[in-house]
């Protein structure tokens, strides 16, 4: 009995020795540890969003702290002046397409038939007009009638002749139809109108702010009735899947971390869980550890910052909390 009292304790105290061995370990960051312990602070995405076009706020959905969901309108412009450009680009569209299709079809039967009875009339006043000066010149001889009363006859013979002549190449553009350079000038005119059409549809678009990921509201900079600029930062958006911590390794360790590799995130919150994480970077340029960053060697150690992802983080944790990361090696490598 007392022999196996002696093993248990033996067996204990062995326990108790091999785990302090191994903490001791890692408290000195030994490049044969089972696990490196390394602190850092956690880092969250953050974006800035604004309108893609400018205009006066209408309205803003939600207070610093909330959280925002994918798709969520975050905050609207006041749309009557692009719902005005929009109705001006639809008419604009519109009388372009009749112009080119008018075109196309080219003159109806109804306007070439009005113009050949519009030039058979000028036809028959010119054959009046030349009757009258046939006679004219006849009798300006013989001092019958005035110099003036024949060039007016003349003039009057004149005009009937332009008449006559418009109204042959009148009924000749309409019996011909369009031309191909009138033709293909209509149809560009008709896609620049519906490219102004889609662009006054995109600007009406642009006056909805919408949340492109999960996240929480940081900073509400701006508030309905304000006038802002394309481009002006209206909201601060902390995404809540992209967190990660940044570490800082010495040089002895670099060899054992790879991309990939588990790791464990420890807060400062009493008997927490641990976050699982992983490797995701690795610099490959050396620097000296930054002052904010407590690690167990001197600050002006030479370090190389490796970026931890976490997996599944909460609201555990927040930008810039100071955090411990465990990075854990295979045991085969002894």
């Amino acid at each position: 009995m007392k022999t196996i009292v002696i093993l248990l304790l033996l067996a204990t105290a062995g326990a108790g020795g091999y785990f302090g061995w191994r903490q001791w370990k890692l408290s000195q960051n030994d490049p044969h540890s089972e696990c490196l312990e390394l602190h850092g602070n956690v880092e969250i995405r953050r974006v800035n969003l604004g309108f893609r076009v400018s205009g006066r706020m209408e309205s803003i959905a939600f207070e610093e702290g909330d959280f925002v969901a994918k798709g969520e309108v975050i905050a609207t412009l006041d749309r009557k002046p692009n719902e005005e450009n929009l109705a001006v680009a639809q008419a604009q569209r519109d009388r372009a397409a009749a112009e080119l299709e008018r075109m196309e079809n080219g003159s109806r039967p109804q306007e070439i038939e009005q113009a050949r009875a519009s030039l058979a009339e000028a036809r028959a006043s010119l054959r009046l007009q030349t009757a009258e000066m046939e006679r004219a010149e006849k009798l300006l001889p013989t001092r019958t009638i005035a110099q003036s009363e024949h060039d007016a006859i003349l003039a009057r013979r004149d005009e009937a002749e332009a008449k006559v002549r418009r109204g042959e190449e009148t009924l000749n553009l309409l019996e011909e139809g369009s031309r191909k350079e009138d033709i293909a000038a209509a149809r560009a005119f008709l896609a620049e109108a519906k490219a102004n059409l889609d662009r006054a549809k995109t600007l009406l678009g642009d006056t909805v702010l919408v949340c492109p990921n999960d996240g929480i509201i940081l900073t509400r900079i701006e508030e309905p009735g304000a006038v802002v600029q394309a481009g002006q930062n209206v909201v601060t958006l902390s995404l809540k899947d992209a967190v990660w911590v940044y570490v800082y390794v010495p040089e002895p360790q670099l060899g054992r971390i790879v991309p990939g590799m588990k790791a464990e995130i420890y807060t400062d919150t009493k008997d927490s869980k641990p976050y699982l994480g992983q490797v995701g970077y690795i610099s490959p340029e050396a620097e000296f550890t930054p002052k904010n960053v407590e690690t167990s060697q001197l600050r002006t150690d030479l370090v190389y910052r490796v970026r931890i992802i976490a997996d599944t983080p909460d609201n555990g944790l927040r930008q810039g909390m100071p955090v411990t990361v465990r990075l854990l090696f295979d045991v085969n490598e002894f």
